[in-house]
């Protein structure tokens, strides 16, 4: 890969990063608001579902009309790892902001309500999970805003890792096909 093309992929993994983290930022005001609304919630969850789908799209337009039809996993896979990044880190500036600014408390205070109600005692009796769940709302309590940033950003950096490979390989094409 020439300097020039590395210069090209960084800058499509960029823009197509930025755009999977509208995405991905859009999924997570739905899962903010979801708590409280079920509607919301599954709106979250399908969001994350198809932000592969809408990675793999993005490659394939790259391919297309950056790199004339032929693109290697190799290359793929790149792409793939740094749009990944690229979206994990407008994530994640947006998640400290959220919680730095906007939460004051919010997210806890719902769970810390849900855990404590009478159907949330009962359910969590049943599982036995009583103990592991008030001692993990209190290990939330002590998270900084900082580090549910952090989380998040490690949490789309491994997804790019992970993501990548199929992508790449579902968007590989060695030779354009002949019309």
């Amino acid at each position: 890969m020439t300097p020039i093309e590395y210069k090209q992929l960084k800058a499509f993994a960029r823009q197509d990063g930025a755009l999977l983290s509208l995405l991905w930022i859009g999924s997570f005001a739905c899962y903010i608001q979801g708590l409280t609304s079920p509607a919301l919630a599954m709106a979250a969850v399908i969001l994350v579902i198809i932000s592969p789908f809408y990675a793999a799209s993005r490659l394939r337009h790259f391919r297309d009309y950056a790199r004339e039809g032929i693109i290697s996993f190799k290359r793929g896979y790149a792409y793939t790892v740094m749009s990944f990044f690229y979206a994990g880190l407008l994530l994640a500036a947006a998640i400290y902001v959220y919680f730095e600014f906007m939460d004051d408390g919010y997210v806890l205070r719902v769970y810390s309500t849900v855990i404590n109600s009478e159907e949330g005692r009962k359910l969590l009796e049943v599982y036995g999970l009583k103990n592991e769940m008030k001692q993990g709302l209190q290990d939330l309590y002590a998270f900084r805003p900082i580090d549910f940033a952090l989380n998040s950003l490690t949490i789309g950096i491994m997804a790019g890792f992970f993501l990548g490979m199929p992508i790449a390989a579902l968007m590989r094409r060695n030779s354009v096909a002949s019309e």
